[in-house]
């Protein structure tokens, strides 16, 4: 789950897939293997795979109220994503009187939420006294503040919620004072009282318009602007045909990657015949037995990439730096770029990033390592598209691929 709040949600921006996302998550909420429970990293607790795909759906009606930007591709997943908010509506609403009380909370903030798109006004008044009822006694301080929240925006009275949130606020901080005071004589009923408290069980990153109040006693959360987008580097003067030439924008062949699925025609799972009748080449295949597999790689010179193999089957695309295939995600270029500049955006857009024991930073949620290729005296990006498995790519891939400069 972690993977997809980053990949389709993060830090407030939709991407060109959250829409689509959306719509399939809304299928998935009624199949029976979605009741496997287990722990999230975003929240405390066990919950079960409903309940935290309905906070996906939740998290992503809040961000689809936000304000559109002024980057026009960003305004246009903004507006996908709103006109796609009717649609999962209903089968979100089914389960808000449901039994397991993690999956009807989650279902009554997702639908709370959903509620913000002005086709749906009509059904504001079925919904209203199940987000009071349910919401704004939730241990969730999320779900809390969604109900004060939504609410107010109805034209309904809050003024009680928000007393009521004002002097748990005001007793936890008593609490907490009294818990760390060793020469008060209510330090151990205060420690007592805050270990009996239920968990709040909200994400600490903050979605959409998730008002800041609700951490007032946590640590302040420091602003991080948001790092320039990647552009990939022009291409080499016109008429330079030296050893280090790098293609114009022009000459590149476009190619879109999907995370764990596959880059351009290519698809994870290929054998090497699919693959050359893809991309309509004959490659130069090499391979070697190493301890424990054997390893096969193919370099396609005239598509400039090189496709890793395990057992037959692709695992892992190489694209050259200087005259590969621009390679895009959400329409951001990883082929040919500045080396900190991409590795600064995906750490801002993932803030989630390994790296190799040549410090090759690598995107486990994305299946995306980004190695470093010369190009005379500046080095570009040489994307590495991956399969789960490949992500340890000391281990993964051959020599040759290390000694690629």
């Amino acid at each position: 789950m972690g993977y997809l709040y980053r990949l389709l949600l993060n830090r407030g921006r939709v991407f060109p897939t959250t829409a689509s996302a959306a719509l399939i998550i809304a299928t998935l909420l009624d199949d029976p293997r979605t009741l496997a429970k287990a722990r999230w990293e975003r929240r405390a607790g066990e919950r079960s795979l409903r309940a935290e795909l309905l906070n996906w759906v939740a998290a992503f009606a809040d961000v689809a109220r936000l304000d559109a930007t002024e980057r026009p591709r960003a305004a246009q997943d903004l507006g996908a994503a709103r006109a796609a908010r009717p649609a999962p509506h209903s089968q979100v609403a089914l389960l808000c009187e449901g039994s397991d009380p993690r999956v009807r909370e989650a279902a009554v903030a997702a639908t709370a939420l959903l509620l913000a798109d002005p086709l749906l006004d009509s059904s504001i008044p079925c919904h209203a006294p199940l987000v009071r009822g349910v919401l704004a006694t939730s241990a969730d301080s999320y779900y809390r503040w969604i109900a004060r929240e939504r609410l107010a925006a109805w034209g309904e009275d809050v003024e009680g919620l928000i007393a009521a949130e004002d002097d748990r606020r005001a007793t936890l901080a008593r609490a907490r004072e009294v818990a760390g005071d060793p020469w008060d004589d209510g330090q151990e009923a205060a420690i007592r009282w805050l270990a009996e408290q239920p968990v709040d069980t909200a994400a600490q990153e903050l979605p959409g318009r998730w008002h800041p109040d609700w951490i007032a006693l946590e640590p302040a959360v420091p602003s991080v602007s948001e790092p320039e987008e990647p552009v990939a580097v022009p291409g080499s003067q016109s008429g330079y045909q030296g050893p280090w030439r790098i293609a114009r924008a022009e000459e590149h062949t476009e190619w879109t990657f999907t995370p764990f699925v596959g880059v351009g025609p290519l698809h994870f799972g290929m054998t090497l015949e699919e693959i050359t009748d893809a991309l309509d080449e004959q490659p130069t295949v090499t391979s070697y037995n190493s301890e424990l597999q054997q390893l096969v790689y193919a370099d396609f010179a005239a598509t400039a990439i090189r496709a890793h193999f395990r057992d037959d089957r692709l695992g892992c695309v190489a694209v050259n730096a200087l005259d590969g295939p621009q390679v895009r995600l959400d329409d951001i270029p990883l082929t040919g770029c500045v080396p900190s500049q991409l590795e600064e955006w995906l750490l801002h857009r993932t803030a989630r990033l390994s790296y190799s024991v040549a410090g090759d930073p690598i995107c486990t949620d994305l299946g995306l390592a980004v190695r470093s290729q010369r190009a005379g005296d500046i080095m570009l990006t040489r994307p590495l598209f991956l399969l789960h498995e490949w992500r340890d790519l000391w281990h993964s891939l051959p020599q040759e691929e290390w000694n690629f400069a």
